[in-house]
């Protein structure tokens, strides 16, 4: 069974480690989105992947259960942002990886012009500068909601809350 403290990875590793193309492509969103390490890029396929799983078991509803499941997944999608209200089980399988990455708080940092780039956003947020409703939130890849998304701001104590402050970007007019 295991070790109950020792957790389980969260993502799967490329099944063949030397590919060019892949290589490039996950060095191209790590600069882009301002990941760590491909790692990140990794635990994205895997949610994806997982979603779009669910969502081919889902296809053939059997039961009121399987309904219920159906209607679980789409609202936890649409939560997150990631599908539109009336979206079908279909539109599961059209996500690609560059939607889910668009999610990441580190990344919704930077379209609400409260970073200047993905890694100085990706700094606020281990730094602890950043809460969501009120909570302090350290972990960049965080999906945010769409709920939370208006709720992003600076923790009162930082020194980042002052908008004059000259590591905040400045607003475009």
């Amino acid at each position: 069974m295991g070790d109950p403290k020792k957790l389980r990875k969260k993502y799967e590793p490329p099944r063949h480690p030397w590919q060019g193309s892949r290589i490039n492509a996950e060095k191209i969103l790590t600069k882009e989105y301002g990941l760590k390490n491909k790692k990140e890029i990794w635990k994205a396929q895997s949610l994806l992947r997982n979603f779009a799983k669910q969502a081919k078991n889902l296809a053939t509803i059997k039961t009121l259960h399987d309904e219920k499941l159906k209607r679980e997944l789409l609202a936890k999608l649409n939560k997150l942002n990631l599908l539109k209200e009336n979206s079908q089980l279909e539109d599961v399988l059209s996500l690609n990886l560059r939607s889910i990455l668009d999610r990441r708080l580190q990344t919704i940092l930077v379209k609400k012009n409260l970073a200047r780039s993905a890694k100085q956003s990706r700094q606020f947020i281990v730094h602890g500068h950043i809460m969501i409703n009120g909570q302090k939130i350290n972990v960049p890849g965080y999906l945010v909601g769409r709920d939370e998304e208006n709720l992003i701001e600076f923790l009162p104590k930082s020194k980042l809350s002052n908008a004059e402050h000259a590591e905040r970007a400045k607003k475009e007019k």
